[in-house]
């Protein structure tokens, strides 16, 4: 049972639940937009808090493609990371295997700073 981010209750009022490849992209969300300190025990785990630049959009694809695969190495497998920063609009694109599945899936995520 995967539960469902952000969370929610479901129309039968209970907790609301998703399909395994909905959970790994809220995974990848989850990693790319938290703030450094934020989660305990992971005091390094973080991502896209800083004014937009060209050096941030290198920054935040080295920062990426490293936290996926240390933190979700067992759930997915990085095909590759391309971070595009426009105006001050940051964009990030990760294309990845779902290891249980072996199947391709590509997640897209928007911050405007």
């Amino acid at each position: 049972m995967n539960i469902d981010f952000p969370f929610q209750i479901d129309h039968s009022k209970r907790t609301a639940t998703t399909g395994d490849e909905d959970h790994v992209r809220d995974l990848i969300e989850q990693l790319i937009f938290t703030a450094p300190g934020e989660r305990v025990n992971r005091p390094t785990f973080q991502m896209v808090f800083a004014p937009n630049s060209a050096e941030l959009a290198a920054a935040v694809q080295f920062l990426v493609q490293g936290a996926l695969q240390q933190y979700l190495a067992d759930v997915i497998q990085v095909s590759s990371v391309q971070v595009d920063g426009v105006d001050s609009t940051l964009r990030v694109q990760v294309d990845y295997v779902l290891r249980r599945t072996q199947q391709p899936a590509t997640a897209q995520f928007t911050t405007v700073a």
